[in-house]
């Protein structure tokens, strides 16, 4: 049974990095309230789940840009132009707001479009996200205030 939390923690925070329309933080703050699971495990769980979502984005962006003249494609030509803009401006740095809704999840996927290292994009994105998924559990335990 705690093992199910730990991998219903893991598919949502994973989903929540794609474009899917999941949440995590919900769930993680329900696990920690109810006291019966390692704050340290959920976090990893949470983070580690997150992290490779992002990493499935990064890798669509990889290979994106060679369908972009199809009809059916989602973005168009000027919305991807003002995104490379963007990254171009602010670059790897811009990771750091991985964490956050609705342009969290473009930012990793225009990361993969602009080749971004592998590397570099793993340790900044683990960053951001451990750290939102750190500050939420220390809020949920009044660690904060």
């Amino acid at each position: 049974m705690i093992g199910a939390a730990y991998f219903g923690l893991f598919f949502a925070a994973f989903g929540a990095a794609t474009l899917l329309p999941l949440q995590s933080e919900a769930l993680l703050v329900g696990l920690i309230v109810s006291e019966r699971y390692w704050l340290w495990g959920l976090l990893a769980v949470a983070t580690l789940g997150n992290v490779l979502g992002s990493l499935v984005n990064w890798w669509l962006g990889r290979g994106i840009e060679r369908f972009q003249d199809r009809r059916w494609f989602p973005v168009s030509p000027a919305h991807m132009a003002k995104a490379r803009k963007h990254y171009e401006r602010y670059g790897h740095w811009s990771l750091l707001l991985s964490w956050l809704p609705i342009i969290g999840d473009p930012l990793t996927l225009i990361a993969g479009v602009m080749r971004e290292p592998l590397g570099r994009f793993l340790l900044i994105v683990t960053l951001a996200k451990g750290a939102r998924y750190g500050v939420l559990a220390m809020l949920t335990l009044g660690w904060l205030g």
